[in-house]
């Protein structure tokens, strides 16, 4: 992830032994056409997708449609992060590895794409060699070859022009001092990072050993771009496709369209049925509405995969034929508010336990969409599916969970702020239920004279340009983040790393982490990758989770679940565990 740690290979074996985008160490293997599980028949039940495919069938033709209540981060395979685009992505880029198109615990496995096989670790898992299959063509029958999927890899290293994007590349392979990517350093011989020595085949070279790498071998950025075509930030625009569809038309902010590419070659590809014509994508669509057309048919995909919003919920519950069309999956998601201690006053301890004592958790979990829907009210950071979880509760809102007031007024005087004090808060505007939490918060905390102003900011920049940008922030004063996390795999490195690690903090924007900066935490992450016993780095997981609770970093509202409705047309719909929503390589049209 970002920024390096000292990972050992017992360590990391451990680490990467499920993934996120998922994991679950596999062999590999072709998918069965029926997506690798019983069929759940034609309308399915409650829950029905979460195990078993729904809707069954290998027919081809017809056109999906799909909606985003905001825009994408970015379609470029280099600079994308958010884990609906890691599912999509699939339909268009072929990435070395990649986890299955199958239900359940068989999704989290991984098998080959780009590859002929799983990687083959040598010096001491330091090197891994992949091989690619013969006959992969890019859209325009141009052949790929190995140095098409460097250079994906070379790119994606520059986070000014790919602020999005993730470091797990930058941190771990072993680049020359001071590369700068592929266009500030487009001179530089990169062999001791990446070999190709021939077009079939890709070395990785990396600074420590690194067990199963394979887990970032299935990264977006693995999947290959041809340097001729590269347009830099434009890229986004068209990106040249390696998977069964392309790009028809892109209007960035509205929407897209994908269409088969008939360069195309199935025979290199088990994992893909390709059974739709295309799809049609539109995006900055209401939430409200995208929920109201996929109920009335008219839509199939809600791509965000966060569930319904509640004002659908209130039709889809109450109504046994319409719930028996939806799906309850319990992820490794946070749904939290990062405070901000680089704004002052929130600088203080004091004021920051003042934010943890006032909040109205029930209020919290009602505007994520109740215990059903929303999730279970949170009192830490990791979700009791994470090894290293541990129930503790440090700053205890009342014993009802609506807020203490007496201890929040306590922790303002304590903080020289005894009438409270004003700040903003952050949240995507084309998320309701993002906008109605911080509306519990804005009542909650007004109770002893915190007073926020809601500042809404696109989803797709959100990170790059305003929350996550911390000199932005800083002289915005947004003092509270609306936030959210899934797991890249599920353990405790996988959850906390990318929102703990002051490291991973960029003044350029594109930091995942919004407030947390603790160097003793940074240290606690460091110990815990040295650590090979599982149960001893386990318990530092623990000790990290309750050191930044007791800093009041980040306020917890729900460990997420979801209620996801199925599509009335469209066919093998199942939720896949490395996405924890559906997925959206395996479906197809009635």
């Amino acid at each position: 992830m970002q920024k390096t740690t000292r990972l050992g290979v017992a360590a990391l074996s451990a680490v990467l032994a499920l993934g996120l985008a998922a994991c679950g160490g596999g062999s590999s293997s072709t998918p069965p056409a029926s997506g690798g599980a019983t069929a759940a028949g034609a309308t399915g039940e409650f829950n029905g997708a979460l195990t078993a495919v729904v809707n069954p069938s290998d027919k081809k033709g017809g056109i999906l449609k799909f909606a985003n209540a905001g825009d994408w981060d970015s379609l470029d395979p280099g600079d994308t992060y958010y884990g609906y685009s890691w599912n999509f992505i699939r339909l268009y880029g072929r990435s070395l590895v990649m986890f299955k198109s199958a239900p359940g615990k068989e999704g989290n496995e991984l098998t080959p794409d780009l590859a002929e096989g799983l990687g083959t670790p040598s010096d001491d898992a330091k090197t891994w060699t992949y091989k690619l299959k013969a006959g992969i063509k890019f859209e325009d029958g141009t052949p790929v070859t190995s140095k098409d999927v460097k250079y994906g890899v070379e790119r994606s290293f520059d986070k000014e022009v790919f602020p999005d994007g993730y470091t797990y590349f930058n941190d771990f392979l072993n680049w020359p001092k001071d590369y700068k990517g592929a266009y500030k350093s487009k001179d530089v011989n990169t062999d001791s990072a990446i070999e190709t020595p021939d077009d079939q085949t890709i070395v990785f070279h990396l600074k420590q050993p690194l067990s199963n790498f394979d887990y970032f071998a299935q990264l977006p950025a693995t999947i290959p771009v041809p340097k001729d075509k590269d347009t830099g930030a434009k890229y986004k625009e068209h990106v040249i496709a390696t998977g069964p569809y392309k790009f028809d038309k892109n209007e960035i902010g509205k929407g897209f369209t994908l269409v088969r590419n008939d360069q195309w070659d199935p025979a290199t590809d088990p994992n893909r049925k390709a059974l739709p014509d295309g799809y049609d994508v539109a995006t900055n669509v209401n939430a409200d509405d995208i929920d109201n057309r996929i109920l009335a048919g008219d839509l199939d995909v809600d791509i965000a995969g966060t569930g319904v919003q509640p004002a659908a919920l209130g039709r889809v519950l109450p109504d046994p034929a319409l719930k028996a069309g939806t799906d309850n999956p319990t992820g490794t998601r946070l749904w939290y508010t990062s405070i901000n201690g680089n704004v002052p006053p929130l600088d203080n301890i004091e004021c920051r336990k003042a934010v943890e004592y006032a909040a109205d958790k029930t209020a919290l979990q009602t505007a994520w969409g109740g215990e059903f829907a929303g999730g279970q009210i949170a009192t830490s950071l990791l979700p009791p599916s994470i090894p290293g979880h541990e129930d503790f509760n440090t700053w205890v809102p009342g014993a009802d969970n609506k807020g203490d007031v007496t201890k929040a007024k306590e922790a303002l005087t304590a903080c020289g702020q005894p009438n409270g004090f004003e700040t903003n808060i952050s949240y995507r505007a084309e998320r309701p239920k993002e906008k109605a939490a911080a509306e519990a918060l804005q009542q909650s905390l007004g109770r002893v004279g915190i007073k926020l102003t809601l500042k809404p900011f696109p989803q797709a920049d959100y990170f790059a340009l305003y929350a996550g940008k911390p000199g932005y922030a800083k002289d915005n004063k947004l003092g509270l983040a609306m936030n959210g996390w899934q797991s890249d795999w599920p353990d405790g490195f996988g959850f906390l790393q990318q929102i703990v690690d002051s490291r991973v903090i960029r003044d350029t924007g594109g930091s995942s982490n919004v407030s947390v900066r603790d160097p003793e935490v940074d240290k606690l992450i460091d110990q815990a990758m040295e650590q090979t016993d599982a149960n001893a780095r386990n318990g530092i997981w623990t000790q990290i989770d309750k050191k930044v609770m007791d800093d009041a970093y980040i306020l917890p509202n729900v460990w997420a679940k979801a209620l996801l409705v199925r599509s009335k047309n469209a066919t093998n719909v199942f939720v896949n565990d490395a996405y924890g929503m559906y997925d959206y390589l395996g479906m197809g049209v009635k």
